[in-house]
């Protein structure tokens, strides 16, 4: 109790006031920004414990805060795996890259304000050029048009806006936003993060945002669960990267889809909260709807440091329904030992192709990957927090001790302003630039391909190793001969001081400037500072109490920003003779379907980004990228000018794709551009899950081959008839009429995921048109 009370207590001096005080729990607000929302275990509590009644029987966590968030938790259907869930989540994030299209979304929804507390964080559109203040001042003038855009847009429809510099969404969201027992719902695919503070957080495209914040229940299909037990300590040159690292390695890249990971066991208690954010983090890159952790001492030792004690304090009082229940199923375990997990390097092209760091070295010499290291790169939203650069600076605090520097070239970027701030502060700054590192700006950067990257040229083979969480093929420089490896950072720290893949820190020696062999020893460090955080810059504006009178400008003539057009709804017609734009042979990824790097400038403009439809998707007919028959001229030409054509000419089309297609990030840019420029359907032999919401969300028709082998049956020349939309129902499959050139036909069949909502945004052209026919209705 607080002196006060306790006063009144000890003294007896209106004590029948003072019971009711203390019997009843306090308000916590959600977060320092929004004094007036606040936490609702209550709620939590209440849902909770009606859907373990109808279920009867043990929970995971995942369920208890998934289920917890349900719309109608007494009559929700709920079959993990097989039904879709209503749910309500409690706020929404979202980056600048993606931020711009849902914004400009919310706004063709006519409606006046968020109905759920959101923020947008600017950190996709500062290129790594020069180092960290002249890179900002570089994007500030660049993008002028599009911050002002996305700042007048918060303020008008009660948005709180993190400026550029401020730091990378995720670790903000971790510092100031995730709690335990959290739903969170972010426009970027590794809004996870937030589960190393036992939040379900989950990546989604711009239009489940929209939906979110126009106080639409969210639907998600209920995910499986994929239980990881952890026993064992962590020690030595094991990180908590290397958790995940081998995780991927077990499961793929998509065997997580359609599941929540959840960690549990011993072993948890030996990993940071920032460490379990990492792993988090990184379950992206196995398809996972989210990954998460359950609330203990670490994550509250976390929420008091970044001043958030009073929410650790209730979530004490909750604790019961921030963990799994004893006894709960999980639909696959796995259980990694954490004191026999060896340090682990992934790559290159693919972040699920695990090594022990003691084996790269002769794996890429006998792969013919280059073993000479040309840079390293350290931090991102993945591996930035105090410990990462704490146990980075050990590692060059050595080197540096016997006169070395590194003979990579070195970059670190801090993950917000408030690390940039501390790590100044406490020194590590200075030793990594000492050892001969570049700090860049408080931003995503290089990992998501915002690098001015000079040592090389395109085409140029060459090796990176970074702490970053993806590696696809010209992901980081759009070079496409670029070996990149993702690895711990103390581990990239290391590599870049020896300059070769060939190193193992934990067995091999280096010799330093004075001729005299050593070896590197295990980085320790604190998992956060000794005094408290420094907070840096203050870089948050916050809403208006009434932003109705603020302009948003979107100028009719810019190059930046565009308006939205409603698409066309359904015709009632089933979709005959289309023409194949191209039949995608191997991965492809939402960076082969809408590349970032210089296009994250068109964002906000879907006529412009859509220039960059499925430029980095090879070709079956050819082996090529960006190069597809014209059916009407038999030419080949790029992808967009080829879909431009056919949408010119009335002719609507489709793609044919193979496993896991729609990978990696959240951009629903994806799925805009193939409707914008006249696509229909997708076939694949499987999607990933944000992706196919995503081309659901804007009416298009996302569709897998009953028979995957049937890919086979199904060439670039070939002309595709879906019939059977009549009858479009949930669970019944569509069949395709393939046309050959020579006249021959034959029928496949297609499945599908659509619920009966869902198919109303196709009948209605899109997820955004038939919200505004419900309005319609209502009024």
């Amino acid at each position: 109790y607080s002196p006060f009370f306790q006063h009144a207590l000890n003294s007896g001096v209106r004590r029948y006031h003072v019971a009711p005080v203390l019997c009843q729990r306090a308000k916590v607000a959600m977060s320092h920004f929004e004094p007036n929302e606040y936490i609702n275990y209550e709620k939590l509590e209440k849902n909770i414990n009606i859907v373990r009644k109808r279920l009867d029987r043990p929970l995971t966590l995942s369920e208890k805060i998934v289920y917890g968030h349900l719309d109608d938790p007494a009559k929700q259907e709920i079959e993990r795996g097989k039904t879709y869930l209503r749910l309500r989540p409690d706020r929404v994030a979202m980056q600048d890259a993606t931020a711009q299209m849902a914004m400009l979304q919310f706004i063709s929804s006519g409606l006046p304000k968020v109905a759920v507390p959101s923020t947008i964080h600017c950190d996709h559109l500062i290129e790594a050029q020069a180092g960290g203040e002249k890179d900002l001042q570089r994007a500030k003038d660049i993008n002028q048009e599009v911050y002002n855009f996305l700042s007048t847009a918060g303020a008008k429809y009660g948005v709180g806006f993190w400026k550029p510099g401020s730091g990378i969404i995720h670790q903000i969201i971790l510092e100031n936003y995730s709690y335990p027992g959290v739903m969170l719902i972010g426009t970027d695919s590794h809004t996870p993060n937030g589960g190393g503070l036992g939040g379900i957080c989950i990546g989604v495209g711009g239009a489940d945002a929209v939906d979110v914040m126009a106080g639409i229940p969210w639907e998600l299909k209920c995910p499986k669960v994929i239980g990881v037990k952890l026993t064992g300590k962590l020690s030595g040159w094991t990180s908590p990267k290397d958790v995940i690292l081998k995780v991927a390695g077990i499961l793929t890249v998509k065997g997580g889809t359609g599941a929540i990971i959840e960690y549990h066991g011993p072993g948890v208690d030996s990993i940071s909260c920032t460490g379990m954010a990492t792993i988090c983090n990184m379950g992206a890159e196995i398809g996972a709807t989210t990954s998460i952790f359950p609330y203990n001492e670490r994550m509250k030792k976390y929420l008091g440091k970044t001043g958030r004690a009073d929410i650790a304090a209730l979530a004490d009082e909750f604790k019961q329904h921030l963990v799994p229940d004893s006894g709960c199923h999980y639909d696959q375990v796995i259980e990694i030992n954490l004191s026999e997990l060896k340090p682990h390097i992934n790559g290159p092209f693919t972040p699920d192709l695990a090594h022990p760091v003691s084996d790269i070295g002769a794996v890429a010499e006998k792969e013919g990957w280059p073993v000479d290291i040309r840079v390293g790169l350290i931090g991102s939203c993945t591996n930035s927090s105090y410990e990462d650069m704490g146990r980075s600076a050990a590692v060059a605090k050595q080197a540096l001790a016997h006169g070395l520097k590194c003979k990579s070239k070195f970059t670190i970027t801090p993950g917000s302003e408030q690390i940039r701030a501390t790590i100044e502060r406490d020194g590590y700054a200075k030793i990594l630039r000492e050892v001969g590192g570049l700090v860049l700006a408080n931003a995503c950067g290089p990992c998501i391909g915002q690098w001015d990257r000079k040592d090389i040229k395109k085409g140029e083979k060459n090796t990176i190793v970074t702490s970053y969480n993806r590696n696809f093929t010209g992901r980081n420089d759009a070079n496409p001969e670029t070996h990149a490896f993702v690895t711990s950072p103390e581990i990239v720290t290391a590599l870049s001081i020896a300059g070769t893949l060939k190193f193992n820190p934990e067995t091999d020696y280096l010799t330093g400037a004075d001729g005299k062999k050593f070896k590197l020893e295990a980085p320790d460090a604190d998992e956060l500072p000794k005094l408290e955080f420094d907070p840096g810059q203050d870089t948050y504006q916050y809403p208006p109490k009434d932003g109705s009178g603020q302009h948003v400008d979107v100028s009719p003539t810019s190059q930046r920003l565009q308006l939205l057009e409603p698409f066309d709804k359904w015709d009632g017609k089933d979709l005959e003779d289309m023409l194949i734009l191209i039949k995608v042979k191997g991965k492809c990824t939402t960076d082969h379907i809408s590349a970032a790097g210089p296009w994250l400038k068109f964002r906000g403009h879907l006529d412009n980004i859509s220039n960059n439809l499925l430029i980095g998707a090879i070709n079956i007919e050819n082996g090529k990228a960006n190069s597809v028959r014209n059916a009407l001229t038999q030419e080949f030409g790029p992808v967009p000018d080829t879909a431009r054509y056919y949408k010119k000419m009335g002719i609507k089309w489709a793609v044919v794709g193979d496993e896991n297609y729609g990978e990696g990030s959240s951009r629903e840019h994806a799925a805009l551009e193939p409707r914008h420029l006249g696509g229909r359907v997708i076939i694949t032999k499987s999607f990933a899950r944000i992706h196919e919401t995503n081309l659901k969300k804007q009416g298009l028709l996302p569709l897998t081959f009953a028979d995957p082998a049937d890919y086979n049956k199904i060439h670039p020349v070939d002309k595709l008839s879906i019939v059977g939309l009549k009858d479009f129902a949930p669970g019944k499959p569509l069949k395709c009429i393939i046309k050959h050139p020579n006249g021959s036909q034959e029928t496949i069949m297609l499945n599908h995921t659509f619920n009966e909502s869902q198919i109303e945004w196709f009948q209605a052209g899109s997820a955004l048109n038939r919200m505004k026919e419900l309005q319609q209705k209502s009024k």
